[in-house]
This record gives structure tokens, sequence and C-alpha cells, in this order.
């Protein structure tokens, strides 16, 4: 049984270096990608608050296809270029949306997502996957965010 939490006031770069480390610990030896994108995202869903949704959309066949997730029922099939995550995926960027409504193309699929998060996963230069970020509060990520998922991406990006 594995036992991973955040320390309650705990600086925010902290956590997330925690989150990371917990993440490589959990999925240390396992090959199947779906199950480790299913442990990670419970892992952010614990690690990070005020979050409405956290969770992976897979590359599959030049198009995003849900993951494993957190949170309400979401779209199945994301368009490269289409959104916040199909523009994480297509431009290889990580997307940082302080109000997802200002965002042209925002695919609503929570109306109560207000600010997202989306980094893509790569693995041999090219986008796996992206790991997606919503909450219900306006400009809820930072930059510190941005850089502590970009980390968590590059270490789960040979195991899923």
């Amino acid at each position: 049984m594995f036992t991973f939490a955040p320390t309650h006031g705990q600086p925010k770069a902290e956590l997330l270096a925690d989150l990371v480390e917990s993440a490589r610990a959990l999925i240390d030896g396992e090959p199947d990608g779906i199950a480790n994108m299913a442990n990670v995202a419970a892992l952010i869903w614990q690690f990070l608050p005020d979050l409405n949704w956290a969770g992976f959309y897979r590359m599959v066949d030049d198009e995003l296809v849900l993951g494993p997730f957190i949170g309400k029922p979401a779209c199945i099939r994301i368009a490269l270029g289409k959104g916040v995550c199909g523009t994480a995926a297509a431009s290889g960027q990580t997307q940082l949306v302080p109000d997802v409504h200002a965002f042209p193309g925002h695919i609503a699929c929570d109306a109560e997502s207000r600010s997202e998060l989306v980094v893509p996963v790569i693995r041999d230069g090219a986008v796996i996957a992206v790991i997606d970020l919503d909450s219900p509060s306006p400009a809820r990520f930072d930059d510190e965010d941005a850089r502590g998922i970009e980390a968590l991406a590059r270490a789960v990006a040979n195991r899923i």
C-alpha cells in the first residue's frame, strides 16, 4: 500500500516537488501506461487544491483521446489545434490560461471551469499526451504551477 500525501501549509514549490517524487515512486517499475496515468491523476487530485478536473488526454491517430482522469465526464476526442488541450498538443507548449472564456476556441466540457493548465507530455521529441488541469477559480494557476507540472510530465513520459 502506498501512502502519499501533501504536508499541510507546505510552500507550493515543495508541494510540487513532492508530487513529482511521489509520482516517480508510484509508477516505478510499472509498465502499464493506463494504470500509471490513472495513479498520477489521483496523485494530482490529492496534492493540488482547487481543481475540478485533473487527468490525461492521449495522442491516438493524430488526435487527443480522453485518458484516465478525476472529475466530471469530459470531452472524449479533441482535434489538434482545438481548445486549450489541442493547442498544447499541436504546439508542444504549455498553455496557462487564467480565464478560459477569453481563450479563442475554448472547448467547454465543464461549464464550471474558469482557468486551465495544460502541459504536453513529450517522449522522443513527440507529444504523446497532455496533462490537463481545470479549476473553478479564475487565475488558479501560475508559472510555478506550470513549471511543477512540466517537471511531472518529464518524470512520467517514459512510463505512460
